[in-house]
């Protein structure tokens, strides 16, 4: 075997220290220079999907795409075969990148040259590498044979990614060791970006899943609480026990104790048996009470009682009962704001809130927009039977730049809207469908205000009253502090010594968002 220079970079990435996304997209860059293709994507085999973890060449959104493996006969024939698979460059099998090419994007791809591997790790097949060229004749037999031969170094690089993945997880629990080296990047994919806001949020939850600790977890409608809350079970020690999920919001004032607490015979009308309730349920495991702020006075007193002394009471019984469960609480709510206002109990609201995990909004966490599209652009794509379904760059920018009050619930539902409109105004399934920003029906609606346009000089309008001299003042604040930080709010909020829910807060007040 002859050794190469992209032998050789890849070889020196494996003793080098460095991150894991880093690692694996140096390597698609050194194999995509390596045989000068149009595309290179490493692919992890997820179930009955392959998720791409490192892409080069390809639209960004790709990398939040799932593909179905039995909806892509090209990705299918590689992970079954062994060695290197290339096809001929006039192959009748649909290629799975139609339309993503990031210098050909929305077009379907011409006749061109493919070829792609499967890796395996430990005996198990761990995923599949794919290349692209535009250019008939790029994967000729010498390529494929170097293709081969930089397979020990590609499954290399791989291992090693998924090693460092479980000294992490070693690190933050011994329980969850096992998970991570069969699941991790899995679960991993369930929460999407890789903004620093999200990254900051993952290791957040992965240290504080083996504390033990309550765990409020604080974030707007749709912004992925419960997502969290299954984290955090999975990575804590009580993984192997029940993970039991309560919308407090849906439970009836007057049925709200004997779910969660349980009731004896005969403890009320109809209650004909003794019935456990959700605590119990949960035992050894972990209870998540979603919305817990909609929990009525009556009930929070009894769930004290069970946070203190680790005891409940089935409605209608005598004797208490010992339980051993972990309560990870959510709301979308201030629920200090409901202690002032006497809704809410303050002893409780202390003991719920032993470790708040604020998550952030997507309007905040940047390009992971355009990944939690394409996961989305993917599922309605296999969804409603197309061919190729892609955002135009118009669409792009509007998704990065709307404010996204609803979060990543509400950007779910404007994809699969989309997509339906594009099917019913006529779009050939059969071809590249791409979705046009007017598809979107983002316009009016909490968008953004016009950050990057200069404060308006003072002189334009003169304050008549000292609030009004005090609120330009704090406008024009805002603005400058915006324009620094490329519309970014949180950062904004740091500078200018702000929560920054407070900070949305006080630019509406000051009408600098409706």
């Amino acid at each position: 075997m002859t050794i190469t220079t992209t032998h050789l970079l890849l070889l020196t990435d494996l003793v080098a220290d460095l991150p894991v996304a880093v690692r694996l997209q140096r390597l698609v860059v050194s194999l995509r220079a390596h045989f000068g293709c149009g595309a290179v994507a490493l692919l992890k085999l997820d179930g009955e999907h392959l998720r791409p973890v490192a892409m080069d060449g390809l639209v960004s959104d790709t990398l939040g795409r799932r593909f179905l493996i039995k909806d892509h006969p090209r990705l299918a024939t590689i992970l079954r075969r062994r060695g290197v698979t290339c096809f001929h460059h006039d192959s009748a099998m649909p290629d799975p990148y139609d339309g993503l090419i990031a210098d050909r994007p929305g077009e379907p791809l011409p006749v061109h040259d493919c070829m792609g591997m499967a890796l395996d790790l430990e005996g198990e097949r761990w995923g599949v590498v794919t290349l692209d060229a535009l250019q008939v004749g790029t994967f000729d037999s010498q390529a494929q044979r170097e293709l081969g031969e930089l397979a020990c170094a590609i499954e290399a690089a791989v291992r090693v990614t998924r090693l460092e993945a479980e000294i992490r997880a070693l690190r933050v629990s011994g329980a969850a060791a096992q998970a991570a080296s069969t699941g991790a990047a899995r679960e991993d994919s369930d929460f999407l970006g890789q903004s620093d806001a999200i990254t900051q949020l993952l290791h957040e939850l992965d240290v504080v899943a083996d504390s033990e600790l309550p765990v409020l977890l604080l974030g707007e409608t749709g912004v992925g609480k419960e997502l969290c809350a299954h984290r955090l079970h999975r990575l804590s020690r009580r993984a192997g026990k029940p993970l039991v999920h309560v919308n407090c919001a849906a439970l009836p004032e007057s049925l709200a104790e004997s779910e969660l607490f349980g009731h004896a015979r005969g403890a009320f009308s109809g209650a004909v048996n003794d019935r456990p309730g959700r605590f119990e349920a949960a035992e050894g495991g972990t209870l998540f009470l979603d919305e817990v702020g909609e929990l009525p006075l009556s009930i929070q007193a009894k769930l004290l009682r069970t946070l203190q002394n680790g005891e409940i009471q089935r409605l209608g019984a005598d004797q208490p009962r010992r339980v051993n469960v972990r309560v990870i609480a959510a709301t979308n709510r201030s629920l200090r704001d409901h202690v002032r206002d006497g809704t809410f109990r303050a002893d409780l609201y202390h003991r719920l809130s032993v470790y708040p995990v604020p998550i952030p909004p997507l309007r905040e966490r940047g390009h992971d927009v355009l990944l939690l599209a394409g996961r989305f652009l993917e599922l309605n794509r296999a969804r409603l039977g197309l061919r190729s379904l892609r955002l135009s760059t118009q669409a792009e920018d509007a998704l990065r730049h709307y404010r996204w009050p609803g979060n990543v619930r509400e950007l779910e539902h404007v994809i699969s809207r989309a997509a339906l409109k594009a099917v019913i105004r006529g779009a050939d399934r059969k071809e590249i469908m791409t979705l046009e920003r007017d598809m979107l029906d983002l316009d009016g609606v909490d968008m953004p205000a016009n950050t990057d346009a200069p404060a308006p000089p003072m002189s334009e309008a003169i304050p008549a009253t000292m609030q009004q001299l005090v609120e330009a003042s704090q406008r024009q604040a805002i603005r400058q502090a915006l324009n620094r930080h490329q519309g970014n709010w949180a950062a904004s909020a740091r500078q200018l010594g702000l929560d920054a829910s407070n900070l949305h807060k006080l630019a509406k007040r000051v009408g600098l968002k409706p």
